[in-house]
């Protein structure tokens, strides 16, 4: 007589030694760990001298207002557009999520520990850049720094929710660096990365500040200042998020 036994799916144990195995292999990818914490901490030495001198509002200087949030949004658009995609456009490519198919483990596991891993590096880059601007610059915090964190989480889901579009077409790992690149430079310099939104012509400054980029500079300036953030900077990163997950769901394939 054949006894069965039921396969059970793993719990919260595997789910973080698959955290602790991602979290090895990002600290293994030397670019994709240096270049999102160093190449923000550039952009934010080599303009922070001259930033933090000007008080634009609320005692909160052209550092505060300006600087921190162009460095914030990316961190966030550098790991969650370019670095995760490329990832998970590996582990389809090299079999991996085939055959995590075929076992009680999902192949979302692997999802779930990248998000959770890549999202643990945003917030010490984050932390990172505003304590050494704190320390070195005499930068100051958000003004409503509650409102200011849910910018950032919004801002967060909208950059990965993008990622999520980007590792969906990606075939390889190698197209997804790509595409990654191309689509962060473009919304970048939509979002005023290259000298703000309004050297750009009106309609380009128009969709650069609906597009993520643009939105979470925006939004996380407001939130600085103490300002109101503007319906439509909400707007924008929630219209991404919802639009990104729909695509990704429709294009997403595990193999």
């Amino acid at each position: 007589m054949r006894t069965l036994i039921e396969a059970r799916r793993p719990g919260l144990r595997s789910l973080l030694i698959l955290i602790r195995a991602e979290a090895k292999m990002v600290m293994r990818d030397t670019p994709g760990l240096v270049v999102p914490l160093c190449l923000p901490l550039l952009i934010l030495l080599t303009s922070a001298s001259a930033a933090s001198g000007e008080v634009v509002e609320n005692g909160r200087t052209a550092l505060d207002l300006f600087v921190l949030p162009l460095v914030a949004t990316m961190i966030l658009a550098l790991i969650g557009i370019i670095n995760m995609p490329s990832f998970l456009a590996y582990y389809r490519r090299s079999g991996i999520l085939r055959r995590l198919g075929v076992t009680p483990a999902s192949p979302a596991m692997v999802l779930v520990a990248q998000v959770v891993v890549s999202l643990l590096q945003s917030i010490i880059g984050i932390v990172a850049a505003f304590a050494f601007a704190l320390l070195v610059f005499d930068a100051n915090p958000p003004v409503d720094a509650g409102v200011a964190l849910g910018v950032a989480v919004l801002a967060t889901a909208a950059m990965y929710s993008a990622g999520m579009i980007v590792a969906a077409v990606a075939p390889t790992p190698n197209s997804a660096v790509a595409i990654g690149l191309v689509a962060f430079f473009a919304l970048g310099a939509l979002g005023g990365m290259f000298g703000g939104r309004d050297a750009l012509p009106d309609p380009l400054a128009e969709v650069g500040g609906w597009l993520p980029f643009g939105a979470s500079i925006e939004a996380l300036s407001s939130a600085w200042a103490g300002n109101t953030v503007e319906a439509a900077q909400l707007i924008g990163l929630g219209g991404t998020v919802v639009v990104g997950v729909l695509i990704a769901s429709l294009l997403f394939r595990w193999e």
